[in-house]
């Protein structure tokens, strides 16, 4: 157990394997985004780098496939590891993802496979 919350960065496919589809690159990020309540429930903050970058390339009139979202995706989840404590890597082919799991090993960061291997935190009294 651990009693200071980790921001966890979520990290898995998002666009890899699409094509380019929209609904199936929807259908990643809500695989991405069922695992937020587990990592919340453990006691932590759970982090997506598409929560990030994608209102970055709208506010630059810009989509996920559009040629500007490689100078916003992979950068805005580099940056967010700046700030995060840990990776959880689901499953997939990705290579972002595979990239989120390089730089967190090299910045001495745990890699998790399964959220059941995130320490839970300590649970807290309410004020």
């Amino acid at each position: 157990m651990t009693d200071k919350p980790m921001l966890v960065l979520i990290a898995g496919p998002y666009r890899s394997g699409t094509g380019g589809d929209p609904q199936e690159m929807a259908a990643n990020l809500a695989r991405l985004e069922a695992a937020a309540w587990p990592v919340f429930a453990a006691g932590h903050v759970p982090m997506i780098g598409e929560w990030v970058a994608l209102p970055v390339l709208r506010s630059a009139g810009a989509g996920p496939t559009d040629p500007l979202a490689a100078q916003v995706l992979y950068p805005a989840a580099e940056r967010l590891l700046t700030h995060c404590d840990a990776v959880l890597r689901l499953p997939g082919d990705s290579t972002g993802a595979d990239r989120d799991v390089e730089t967190a090993r090299r910045r001495g960061l745990p890699v998790y496979h399964h959220v059941d291997e995130i320490p839970r935190r300590a649970p807290q009294e309410s004020a």
